[in-house]
């Protein structure tokens, strides 16, 4: 074999070798250029909360169905106009239960509650002669519903100088008279309207701050909350200054997502949420809405940094709106364990009323009384379950009645 076919042989193997040793490094690159690093933003946010992984934006599942109904479409079929798409993102859109509607549901709910608070306490009172120690028993099961010291206090003396349960043992007479005691500590002629509801100059849209530590519920009460106000046909814009939690932006747009309601956000992790306010409250004002709901951190590892930062989101949005509602979210099912974080908030920023979320008109009941006692606003609203509806205005005679079963 001639020696220069040879070499040639040689070269071409060569050639051809190193040809797929490059394509293998081309393939390995690109794989290895789509796997995001750890240390990437996307994979941080995504680690602060793996609980947002599975929610998909409403929004984008619309545009999402758009697409795939485009691609799936017949050869030659034409693909749906920018009027179809916008028709299918409003189909999208669900309508809110209305308020009265929610009432007479969580009404009917909390008639329905197996309360173990107001049955101990029936069954105490209702005995023919009360001892030191039953009404000894009597403090004690308030004090264990997280009523509070002063408020226990009060009502067991209100109760020993009621003739209607020292002078009888009748249980419509006993609870007749516990149920007005309890009435009483409530409050039935506290003004519990939101100031949004309320007769105004209709010059400005109304501002509400909520408020609350990470956990209560705080941004899912926000989001609740806009359903509420859409339900009464009240145009609404939110605000994402919980700039500190990865989640919690995505979580506000996908509760707006799901009733039209648009949410001013910032798009980097950690910005000033006094900045995501401003521009929020601009554009409630420019739009002309009639409510900008502003979700803001609930962190207290420094109570001071707090306080300057909610104080900062106020003064900032004040600057274009007045702030006309703060409202603290708190979780009922802590109790008495919430009131030192509650008494925190109320310092640094003030607040105009309480939402409890999670209250069920079980044992933890008795809050209702300690926080107004303690904080001197009103409960606005409460949440009694998992629902996007279940969230309504609080109403009194309601959840006394659920108390006493």
């Amino acid at each position: 074999m001639d020696g220069t076919l040879i070499i040639g042989i040689i070269v071409a193997a060569v050639v051809v070798i190193a040809a797929v040793i490059a394509a293998a490094l081309v393939v390995r690159l690109r794989r290895g250029g789509t796997s995001k690093s750890v240390d990437s933003p996307t994979m941080l946010a995504e680690a602060d909360a793996p609980e947002q992984t599975d929610k998909v934006n409403a929004s984008d599942a619309v545009a999402a169905g758009a697409h795939q109904h485009e691609a799936s479409a017949a050869p030659g079929s034409a693909a749906p106009t920018s009027a179809q798409r916008t028709a299918a993102a409003q189909n999208a859109v669900e309508t809110p239960e209305s308020a009265g509607s929610r009432i007479t549901r969580l009404k009917a709910r909390l008639a329905k509650s197996s309360n173990p608070f107001g049955r101990a306490l029936f069954n105490i009172l209702a005995k023919d002669h009360l001892s030191e120690a039953d009404w000894e028993d009597v403090e004690d099961t308030l004090l264990l519903a997280d009523m509070g010291a002063d408020a226990s206090a009060q009502l067991v003396g209100e109760l020993r100088n009621d003739s209607r349960i020292i002078g009888t043992s009748d249980p419509v007479q006993v609870r007749n008279a516990l149920r007005a005691k309890l009435l009483g500590l409530v409050g039935t002629d506290t003004d519990r309207r939101l100031n949004a509801d309320k007769p105004g100059d209709g010059t400005h849209p109304s501002v509400i701050i909520m408020v609350g530590v990470n956990g209560t519920g705080k941004t899912t009460t926000a989001g609740k909350l806009a359903r509420l106000f859409v339900a009464e046909d009240k145009k609404v814009i939110m605000g994402a200054a919980d700039t500190f939690r990865a989640a919690a932006a995505d979580q506000l747009e996908t509760w707006g997502a799901k009733v039209g309601v648009s949410v001013v956000r910032s798009q980097n992790d950690g910005a000033d949420p006094a900045s995501v306010a401003f521009e929020a409250a601009q554009q409630a004002k420019d739009a002309g809405t009639d409510v900008l709901i502003i979700d803001t951190a609930g962190r207290l590892q420094n109570k001071a940094n707090l306080m300057n930062e909610l104080g900062k989101i106020r003064r900032v949005t004040e600057k274009i709106l007045p702030v006309d509602e703060v409202l603290l979210v708190l979780d009922a099912t802590t109790g008495q364990n919430g009131m030192a974080q509650a008494k925190v908030f109320a310092e640094a920023i003030g607040i105009t009323g309480i939402v409890l979320s999670k209250l069920d008109g079980s044992a933890k009941g008795g809050i209702v009384i300690a926080v107004q006692d303690a904080l001197g606003v009103p409960v606005k609203l409460v949440g009694l379950g998992e629902g996007p509806d279940d969230l309504a205005p609080f109403d009194a005679p309601a959840f006394v009645d659920g108390i006493l079963g």
